[in-house]
């Protein structure tokens, strides 16, 4: 079987942001939903508007978000226009708030804990998704990438904490860890059912602080940046920048590795690989 393909550059740069997203030929058409992190007000870290907007513009897309499911600024519809203005999304884009008139229901095909996923129901009027993700640590998962902007990040508000609980919204921050893990492996199967063929990931690698941009206190970086990476697989983007971070000569990884190792964060990885989102066999190719 021919392994996955996973392109790298380390410039780190709007013009090529939109180079990652051309050289994969995915050829995404129609009405193109580009899911980004609109970063939690207060938040230092997340990739910012300026950066991501020749490769939006490059697909004609509508930047995506759906609510959180936890105290900030980003939790309620009202809230979120607002901090998606504060940080330049709507000066730039056309946005959606892709839960603000209710969910769809995803069926899991396979899944190892949800049967179903409940993403924002906008998200049916999407064709194609561009997935652009923010490569950095995470307080729950260990680490957030592709799989988790698909998971958590298309999830309704009540979709996140159907994730979080493992199937039972009530137990969002007490379910098993390895069980919400792999929960977010089967919301991610769901997405990629949805709009398979019809769907690409890039993976920025700077600003890689232990902590998520939902954060509204963060602590700041440790480990240099990296660059951008892309591929139509998932899985394999994940494993290809968590391979760059643990072969890093960097000392400033070992924050990042600890940040990620004590949330068993490569599980994620493994149970999306298990259940047939991608692969973590890939073929790595610079095209600096």
């Amino acid at each position: 079987m021919e392994k996955a393909k996973v392109y790298l550059t380390k410039e780190l740069t709007p013009e090529a942001m939109e180079r990652m997203y051309r050289v994969l030929r995915s050829g995404l058409s129609g009405e193109t939903a580009v899911k980004v992190h609109s970063g939690e007000m207060g938040n230092q870290n997340f990739i910012r508007p300026d950066f991501m907007k020749k490769v939006i513009e490059a697909v004609n897309g509508t930047v995506v978000e759906c609510n959180t499911a936890y105290e900030g600024k980003r939790n309620t519809t009202k809230e979120h226009w607002e901090t998606m203005k504060a940080h330049g999304w709507t000066e730039h884009f056309r946005v959606d708030i892709m839960d603000e008139d209710g969910e769809l229901e995803l069926p899991v095909e396979g899944g190892k804990q949800i049967s179903v996923n409940y993403v924002g129901k906008n998200l049916q009027n999407y064709d194609s998704i561009l997935v652009l993700s923010h490569f950095k640590g995470h307080p729950m998962g260990g680490f957030g990438g592709a799989l988790k902007n698909i998971s958590i990040g298309i999830a309704s508000s009540h979709g996140k904490a159907h994730i979080h609980g493992a199937g039972h919204p009530e137990a969002m921050w007490t379910a098993d860890h390895d069980s919400f893990l792999e929960a977010m492996a089967d919301a991610a199967k769901s997405i990629v059912a949805y709009r398979k063929n019809h769907i690409a990931f890039l993976n920025v690698m700077c600003n890689m602080s232990v902590d998520c941009d939902c954060c509204a206190v963060a602590e700041d970086p440790k480990m240099a940046d990296i660059g951008i990476l892309s591929s139509l697989d998932p899985v394999a983007l994940d494993q290809a920048c968590l391979d760059l971070v643990y072969s890093s000569e960097d000392p400033g990884k070992k924050d990042l590795i600890e940040r990620i190792e004590s949330r068993n964060g490569v599980h994620t990885v493994e149970a999306a690989a298990e259940i047939g989102v991608g692969s973590r066999e890939y073929e790595l190719i610079c095209i600096d």
